[in-house]
């Protein structure tokens, strides 16, 4: 739902807080944004303060200040938004002290090796190989089901066969690649 900014999207029985929140949008778009220092941001802060609103006015009772009120609830949101960005950042440093090697303050280069790099390259071309040379149906099954991330389902439909027959060329498909990566 998208807080609706011209007046011929509102109902006529709007409470003093939605009117005062279209009266003020454009306000509190531009204390959000000065805020975050990002229009994009103060855009989604200023929906989620809709939806807030308009989920009050069942609870509403008699408000006596509704621009006051939707000020504080712009702030909580801010302060709500500055805090949740705070706690990604700390997960994020801390995942990246647990999975990044250190020496003293200096991270040390997780890449691997170069002649690992280099065997890595050659066997994918291989693969690459021998997934073109699959006879037709049984690669085009392989390349959308594995390659490609579709469900067995979806490549059968894709296909136009069966989910077994998807299934059946799969299989055939990962035995005849793994034979001759071995070989």
């Amino acid at each position: 739902m998208l807080a609706p900014s011209r007046p011929s999207e509102r109902s006529a029985g709007d409470s003093p807080l939605t009117r005062a929140f279209f009266e003020k949008r454009e306000n509190l778009l531009l204390f959000l944004a000065a805020r975050t220092r990002c229009m994009a941001t103060a855009e989604d802060l200023l929906q989620d303060l809709y939806l807030k609103v308009a989920a009050a006015e069942a609870d509403e009772a008699d408000v006596r200040a509704p621009s006051a009120l939707l000020y504080r609830m712009a702030t909580n949101l801010l302060v709500d938004h500055v805090r949740s960005r705070q706690r990604s950042s700390r997960r994020s440093a801390d995942w990246r002290r647990e999975t990044r090697a250190f020496v003293g303050a200096e991270e040390v280069a997780g890449d691997p090796p170069a002649d690992e790099a280099v065997i890595s390259r050659q066997r994918v071309r291989l693969l690459a190989e021998a997934v073109a040379e699959l006879p037709l149906q049984m690669g085009k099954a392989f390349r959308l089901h594995k390659l490609e991330g579709r469900s067995q389902k979806e490549t059968a439909e894709a296909m136009g066969v069966s989910v077994k027959m998807i299934e059946q060329h799969i299989q055939a498909a990962v035995q005849r690649l793994a034979q001759r990566l071995r070989s």
